[in-house]
């Protein structure tokens, strides 16, 4: 009898929230991240997946994110009595319930209609902290309205300044408490497989996208009746008269490639809280970052979508840390796909991670509902890994809960 009743009920729906409620149904069984990928690969158009999924040319720095993260084995203790897991941390003065923030990813309109906003609403429900792209399909204002946990703001500094001024004048209204400006994007990399899909924002109509289209008929519905694509702060700096463009062309106007060490004084001149820095693989600029007062760096290769073949960003991490000197607040971004990467990355000197990807996966293969999965992943694994490792605090963690680097001859990291 219940589930007549709730069929006819879900009947008497209209046909887009049927859909969601669908999504997030199926979203909500999902094992792991590897899950939701492949939900969100189902659900999406291809080119808007791989947009999501790719990276830059042959994709061996987003592969070594992953697979330097493995290559970290954990040395558990024993017989502790560790049955109150702590996951809560501290970043920038502000209590966390978890070590994790949602990184910024631009267009995020592209995978569901709520975007960013459905995004920084899954993070902030389970303890984590949001930092909106300035690249975002959603405004700064939107998201802040849309859910009142902690945020920061992500810029990039383009050549018209007054658009980056703009920017984040409407951010220190809007209660952001931090601005990341990221430096690994003087020029936009080589995702070869939007080149391939001729992937373009607005998207264009052409055989291929209708037929595409045909094949996802939930996107493309919400697509239609709900779109959020274009980030206001990328037309404000092209044009609001309709541009359509491959992607490259569209992004490659918002990045200054005479970026340098002088803009960043120019951001702190233009905003009075804490600024970090994302795309940091070295210890000098870390110490050149500390020696300017900066309040932190984040530890990343732009997931692998810039620069191919660089160094991962867990390998990277322990040289930044120890060129920090305890004078920043590091962070790391780059391969989370487990609860257990978050473990290694804490135990090498990281605050806090970023996870991209991970959670747009649950976006896309769900809505809101599908990120918010992704996050109770990702939130439970870390607490059942901490547990089984026999460490009660993730503020606890250090080397010596790993595997030393280096310590066989097979060790992956060695040279």
């Amino acid at each position: 009898m219940l589930g007549r009743q709730l069929a006819a009920d879900l009947r008497r729906l209209p046909d887009t929230a049927r859909r969601e409620l669908s999504e997030a149904g199926r979203a909500q069984r999902a094992v792991n991240i590897a899950d939701l990928r492949t939900l969100a690969r189902r659900r999406l158009p291809r080119g808007v997946f791989d947009y999501v999924d790719g990276a830059a040319w042959d994709e061996v720095t987003k592969a070594r994110n992953e697979s330097d993260l493995r290559a970290l084995a954990l040395r558990p203790r024993m017989l502790v009595g560790a049955t109150q897991i702590d996951l809560s941390t501290e970043v920038l003065g502000r209590r966390l319930e978890v070590p994790l923030l949602g990184a910024p990813t631009g267009l995020t309109g592209l995978i569901h209609h709520t975007g960013e906003a459905g995004m920084a609403q899954a993070i902030h429900g389970s303890g984590g902290l949001y930092v909106l792209s300035s690249a975002a399909s959603r405004t700064v204002e939107d998201v802040a309205a849309a859910s009142p946990g902690p945020r920061w703001f992500q810029l990039y500094v383009g050549p018209d300044r007054g658009v980056s001024q703009a920017l984040l004048q409407r951010a220190r209204a809007a209660g952001y408490e931090a601005v990341v400006v990221t430096v690994d994007v003087t020029r936009p990399g080589a995702r070869e497989r939007d080149a391939r899909n001729g992937f373009t924002v607005p998207p264009r109509v052409t055989a291929s996208s209708l037929v595409d289209g045909v094949r996802r008929p939930r996107w493309t519905a919400n697509f239609l009746s709900r779109p959020h694509i274009l980030s206001e702060s990328l037309l404000s700096s092209v044009t609001r008269q309709g541009y359509a463009g491959s992607l490259g062309e569209l992004i490659s106007r918002q990045f200054d490639p005479a970026l340098s060490w002088r803009d960043i004084a120019w951001v702190q001149e233009h905003w009075d809280g804490p600024l970090l820095l994302k795309g940091i693989l070295r210890g000098d600029d870390a110490r050149q970052a500390a020696t300017m007062g900066l309040a932190g760096v984040i530890v990343s290769n732009h997931g692998g979508r810039q620069l191919d073949h660089a160094t991962s960003s867990i390998r990277a991490l322990p040289e930044v840390v120890d060129a920090a000197g305890g004078d920043l607040e590091v962070y790391m971004d780059g391969g989370i796909r487990r609860g257990v990467d978050i473990v290694r990355a804490l135990a090498l000197g990281a605050r806090a991670c970023l996870a991209g990807r991970a959670l747009v996966y649950g976006l896309g293969a769900g809505g809101p509902a599908g990120a918010r999965r992704a996050m109770e992943i990702l939130v439970d694994e870390l607490r059942l890994a901490m547990a089984l490792l026999g460490c009660p605090s993730v503020r606890e963690l250090d080397e010596t809960w790993l595997a030393p680097i280096n310590a066989h001859a097979r060790d992956p990291w060695s040279t």
